[in-house]
């Protein structure tokens, strides 16, 4: 068996930034990315990357795509509400047809146990990958930050940030974080198990809105509400349901402890404390 990595949706917004991390460690010839488009290719190609194109759901292209891979790295499915388990089959069936040593999957924060409606897709997918009989890393990733920064121009027009998840802590990590530590585990040699990986810092959305006033020089509150009422508020801005429905349900499960979590296992990991969150705040409003 070859010692290729295979790095799936390796053009998205974490999937890049695993393949940077992996060639910060390895030779470039040893990482391969699977894409979906054909134009999604060029920027990888000029790192030196193997491109494979496959989608989820094309059992031959994803056949060609495993061919002399000995580890997989599955990054979860961006279609929330299309039985993403069903497509992350398809995926665990390729890998194990084609004898891969490992496959680590992008997971959530605790998700055997995790209240959030996102997790019942990832629940599935655990047991599927539990079942295969190949060797496993469920990287269990928490919040990422930048799920609380992508709208801070829309908090700063109104004023506040809106929620429903209380006094609930978050213990967020960056994208950045996440994909450091999945290239770690990609290249370690006893990769198998599971992370619990989670930020080094927690906050609740207070503290959050108060450093946002700070760095942004204008008041900007916290307004908690109901899960039904943030939904509804969501879907009048524009949002599919689906998004809204995802976003309030993981709000409201904030407000649980679902989304607070040890910084421990991700600093193993990366060998140093996660990306502190107020620099994320800072680099957002810059």
């Amino acid at each position: 068996m070859s010692d290729k990595i295979l790095v799936t949706g390796a053009s998205g917004q974490l999937g890049a930034l695993v393949v940077d991390s992996l060639l910060a460690k390895v030779p470039a010839e040893r990482v391969v990315a699977m894409v979906r488009r054909a134009e999604a290719a060029a920027p990888l190609e000029a790192k030196g990357v193997e491109v494979r194109l496959a989608s989820y759901g094309d059992a031959d292209a994803l056949a060609r795509a495993m061919s002399g891979i000995s580890r997989v790295l599955l990054i979860s499915s961006s279609e929330v509400g299309n039985d993403r388990a069903a497509q992350h089959k398809s995926v665990i069936d390729a890998a194990k047809d084609a004898g891969v040593e490992l496959i680590a999957y992008t997971s959530i924060l605790r998700a055997d146990e995790s209240g959030l409606w996102l997790g019942v897709d990832h629940r599935a997918t655990e047991a599927m990958l539990a079942d295969s009989g190949l060797p496993v890393a469920l990287l269990r990733n928490g919040w990422y930050t930048e799920n609380l920064t992508g709208s801070l121009g829309q908090a700063l027009e109104a004023g506040a940030i809106i929620g429903a998840s209380g006094a609930g802590r978050y213990s967020p990590a960056t994208r950045a974080d996440y994909a450091e530590a999945a290239a770690a585990v990609l290249v370690k040699d006893d990769a198998a198990g599971t992370y619990e990986l989670a930020g080094s810092e927690s906050f609740d959305m207070t503290e959050f809105a108060a450093e946002v006033s700070r760095v942004a020089g204008r008041e900007v509150v916290y307004a908690d509400m109901p899960e039904a009422e943030l939904k509804a508020v969501y879907m009048d801005a524009g949002l599919p349901e689906v998004v809204a429905h995802m976003l309030a349900d993981s709000s409201a499960h904030a407000a649980k402890g679902d989304l607070e979590g040890s910084g421990a296992d991700l600093e193993a990991l990366i060998g140093r404390k996660s990306t502190p969150w107020q620099e994320t705040v800072k680099a957002a409003l810059a």
